[in-house]
């Protein structure tokens, strides 16, 4: 039987936390039964936190999963970064940055790593080399050929999914961009999602409402039935099992979340504000709507505490682990 393709991890932001915590989580992995991975970017974003770390320059992924058991498997991507300070951000490591991501993509669309698992970026840093993406979900979609709006942001942890429709934007221009089409989007490529990567037969989705009291009859507003109603109606038309417009107040007590299987939410803090109030160190951002895996922590780059070791690895696990059983559950769905 053939070892399970490794994954495919992001270098990042090489002076963030990220390359630090794969290095922790590297170093305790038979503990922590760690799936084997690839580090994909540049050796000295490791070496940066520990000297003595032992690397292996990989020419291909399939050598990862030989080596991890002894040292982490790099293969090179961009142009090599000389010194690596952490919480200090090197001008020239904007491109091998980028080029990580890039090289990811391509192993992941080629089947070549079962999963990608990206290291937080510093965007402000990369914009000069060229990055124009809001963030790393739409680059990812414009690297694989799609339209940004494809991707649907998710994030997880036990016993709770949220998926907010509208992302990062103002708060009063939630209103004007959301729209039907976005819902069902979102609503659609969740559930098809959630039954091939998270093996769930019949996923059951809640939707959110807008406005407090869901709007309370259009007293508060008139969203949910202009724009979340057809929606619900149209998922519905699609066999999907949706429930709402809830008021939001109501949804993610343990009595309400035992009901479905994500939340669909309308805006930013509507979905992010439950998830991390159950649990603020262990979340996992997971795109949906791509051809390829993709998981990544839902931390920043930390910069303030890279090098110090203080950064907590729970959400960083928990995304190589996710990234890891969605490849797993997506091979048996065939």
């Amino acid at each position: 039987m053939k070892d399970p393709l490794p994954l495919a991890i992001t270098m990042g932001e090489p002076a963030g936390v990220g390359p630090e915590l794969v290095v922790r989580l590297w170093k305790d992995r038979k503990a922590l039964a760690l799936p084997a991975f690839a580090f994909i970017g540049c050796k000295s974003a490791l070496l940066a936190y520990d000297a003595e770390l032992p690397v292996t320059e990989i020419d291909d992924p399939a050598e990862a999963t030989a080596v991890f058991a002894k040292a982490i498997p790099v293969l090179k991507a961009g142009p090599a970064l000389k010194q690596v300070t952490p919480g200090v951000i090197g001008p020239a490591s904007a491109p091998t940055v980028i080029a990580a991501i890039d090289a990811a993509v391509e192993l992941a669309s080629q089947g070549k790593v079962a999963g990608i698992v990206t290291c937080p970026i510093q965007k402000s840093a990369l914009y000069a080399a060229g990055f124009t993406a809001p963030g790393h979900t739409e680059y990812l979609a414009e690297r694989l050929g799609l339209p940004a709006s494809d991707a649907v942001m998710m994030l997880a942890t036990e016993g709770l999914r949220v998926i907010p429709v509208t992302i990062h934007m103002a708060l009063k221009d939630v209103p004007a961009k959301l729209t039907s089409a976005a819902i069902v989007h979102a609503g659609l490529t969740a559930a098809h999602d959630l039954k091939v990567r998270f093996g769930i037969e019949a996923p059951r989705i809640a939707i959110a409402a807008l406005n407090p009291h869901a709007g309370e009859g259009g007293a508060l507003g008139i969203e949910e039935g202009t724009h979340i109603q057809p929606a619900i109606w149209a998922l519905e038309d699609a066999g999907i099992a949706v429930t709402g417009p809830h008021a939001a107040d109501t949804m993610f007590h343990a009595d309400a979340r035992a009901g479905y299987d994500a939340a669909l939410c309308m805006y930013h803090d509507q979905a992010l504000v439950p998830l991390k109030t159950l649990d603020f160190y262990g979340g996992v951002n997971i795109t949906l709507g791509l051809p390829i895996i993709r998981t990544s922590p839902d931390h920043g780059t930390a910069l303030s505490l890279a090098g110090t070791g203080k950064a907590r690895t729970d959400s960083m696990l928990a995304a190589i682990r996710e990234a890891a059983a969605m490849a797993t559950r997506e091979a048996a769905n065939g």
